[in-house]
């Protein structure tokens, strides 16, 4: 799932995704107070362009340049509240202690020895900063997609929560019913939603 990977998918149709904001966001972010925020695998840039009217201002990140190239154009009126940024994980990490939130909702991140990629997004939070991490319950899943790969391979929001050190405060880490329905063709029922606060 490399960048050719994703602009192959983007180039596929001429809208992969809803156009809506994930659920999850809406949910726990509404209450936030806006301040600088990550959008983390951005892809045709909903959540970006969600967090932008609502005051705050977006680095939105994504390995595909054909869905950078997508958000920026739907998103045109808000230029100068969204930062479109090509970037793997794998290679570069976002700038350390510099977001008030750090979302990111089905992020396929492969899982590391070492975790370096995943630990660049943690830093990235801010001290007093919040951290969402949203995934699909692997009980919806089959345990290898068509392209042959074991979603337990990618990071899951337990994943992520047994990292988080005496710096970070847990807010959420539980398994819940979708507020939409599943994408076509697909059995995701569930999601699985991580929001922790960085303490210091």
């Amino acid at each position: 799932m490399d960048e050719q990977f994703w602009d192959e998918k983007y180039r596929s149709s001429d809208q992969v995704f809803s156009g809506a904001p994930n659920g999850v966001l809406v949910t726990e972010a509404t209450d936030l107070p806006a301040g600088q925020a990550l959008d983390v695998g951005c892809g045709e840039g909903a959540d970006a362009l969600w967090l932008a009217r609502r005051g705050w201002q977006v680095t939105a990140i994504d390995i595909s340049r054909t869905a950078l190239r997508r958000a920026a154009a739907a998103g045109a009126d808000f230029a100068d509240r969204v930062t479109w940024t090509h970037m793997d994980l794998t290679a570069t990490s976002p700038p350390a202690a510099s977001f008030d939130l750090v979302s990111a909702h089905y992020l396929p991140l492969r899982q590391q020895p070492d975790h370096a990629a995943l630990r660049g997004l943690l830093d990235a939070v801010a001290p007093g900063g919040t951290l969402l991490f949203a995934g699909h319950d692997l009980a919806d899943l089959p345990p290898r997609s068509e392209l042959g790969l074991d979603p337990a391979d990618f990071y899951q929001p337990d994943d992520v929560a047994g990292l988080l050190d005496h710096d970070w405060a847990v807010l959420i880490n539980e398994t819940r019913p979708r507020t939409s329905p599943a994408p076509a063709g697909t059995h995701h029922r569930h999601d699985v939603v991580l929001r922790a606060r960085r303490l210091r």
